[in-house]
Parts: C-alpha cells; sequence; structure tokens
C-alpha cells in the first residue's frame, strides 16, 4: 500500500500534514493499541512527520470534545481495519464523525483500509450479521466490498439484492482508489484491480486507470 498511501499523505499537503488516526475498529479484540503502533510506524517509514493515533476506541471517546478537536484540525485522517460494524456505530452521529466532515470540507483527506474504507459509504455490510447499515455517506449510493480478490467477491451476490441502486466498489488487496483523476474521477493505485458491479454488470479497472462513480465525492 506505499503507493496509494504515500499519494494520500502528498494530497494531504506533504510529509508535514497533520495526520490522525483512528484505530476504533481494532478495539473489540483489544488489538488497538498494536494496530496503531503498526499504522505510527508504517506512515512514519514513508515520510508521514506529523501522526497522531487518537485515542478513539468506542462511543464516549467518539463523544470526547479534545479528539473532535484534534479531528477538525486534521488534514489526513485515516480510519484503521477491524470490526466494521462497531467503528460504524461507534462514529455514526457522533462529536468525532461531526468534526470529521468539518476537516473535510475544509480540504482533508479521508481514507481508511478495509472496516476503515467500508463506513466511509452511505452504505457498509457487516459479514457477521448479514446485513447492511448506514455509514458515513462521503461516497454516496455505494458500498465498498474489501478483500475483493480473497474472499471479498462472494459478498457480491446478496449486495446486489440488498443495495440494488448502489455501486457496488470490489478493492482488491494491496490496492487502492483516491479521488485524485481530475474531471474522470477516481484512480487506481497500488498491485490489484477495482471492479464496480451496476447495474447488472461489472467493470474492472487497473493500476493506473481512471474511472467516474455517479455520485463523485471527491478527496477519500
Amino acid at each position: 500500500m506505499a503507493v496509494p498511501d504515500r499519494r494520500a499523505i502528498e494530497l494531504a499537503g506533504g510529509w508535514e500534514a497533520r495526520m490522525c488516526v483512528i484505530p476504533a475498529a481494532a478495539a473489540p479484540d483489544q488489538n488497538h493499541k498494536r494496530a496503531g503502533a503498526n499504522a505510527s510506524r508504517w506512515f512514519e517509514s514513508l515520510g508521514a512527520l506529523q501522526l497522531n493515533v487518537l485515542p478513539l476506541i468506542d462511543r464516549d471517546s467518539a463523544n470526547d470534545p479534545q479528539i473532535a478537536a484534534e479531528l477538525r484540525s486534521a488534514q489526513f485522517i485515516y480510519m484503521l481495519g477491524g470490526f466494521t460494524h462497531y467503528l460504524g456505530e461507534t462514529l455514526l452521529g457522533s462529536p468525532a464523525a461531526k468534526a470529521m466532515r468539518i476537516a473535510y470540507d475544509n480540504g482533508a483527506v479521508i481514507g481508511g483500509s478495509c472496516a476503515g474504507a467500508m463506513v466511509l459509504c452511505q452504505h457498509y455490510y457487516d459479514p457477521g450479521e448479514r446485513k447492511v447499515f448506514p455509514g458515513l455517506d462521503y461516497v454516496h449510493s455505494a458500498c465498498v466490498i474489501p478483500h475483493h480478490n480473497t474472499f471479498g467477491k462472494g459478498w457480491t451476490a446478496r449486495l446486489a439484492v440488498l443495495l440494488p441502486d448502489d455501486v457496488l466498489i470490489g478493492i482488491d488487496e494491496r490496492t487502492g482508489m483516491i479521488d485524485d483523476g481530475g474531471e474522470n474521477g477516481w484512480k487506481v493505485y497500488g498491485q490489484g484491480n477495482v471492479t464496480l458491479y451496476q447495474e447488472g454488470e461489472s467493470v474492472i479497472y487497473q493500476p493506473g486507470e481512471v474511472f467516474q462513480l455517479k455520485h463523485e465525492s471527491p478527496r477519500i
């Protein structure tokens, strides 16, 4: 993920951009500290100089005014993977989520891995409950399918029924998509492909290719 992550840092303002990492998705199995430390090492190895792993791990911390203030001033906000529904429920409607939206409206880059990417769309799928839930809606009428080239592709048939009007975005492992393709929209970065499922058809985009979604939402 070095290529898409470096590009995200660049779009956020460069190596000195103020970056906040949210480890909440890893909290249910008490893995948030290790995940946060891994994130710190990773992004610092790419050149990030101002990185803060926030203690945002539950609803109480999502309501914390100090954490919200950190998010409002961030230039790059990244949510780690883990338990998708837990992350969505922790953030939805919270002061932290509202602060993220303010930062985004001010030009911040917002991204995530696996669960962190899933909750950015209008809808996300929880494979444990086999249900769809409302996400943070940065990408409207869309639902991300992570790990698409391994187990994620198996979700597509069910999601096509649950979300017939949404674009299903299958993202392979070690692959990212960033809305920096100018008028053409999103660009694929990394080692794998992005597959779009919509209106009964699927289209595969390879690294370096660009594509549009029905409802654009920049800087994610």
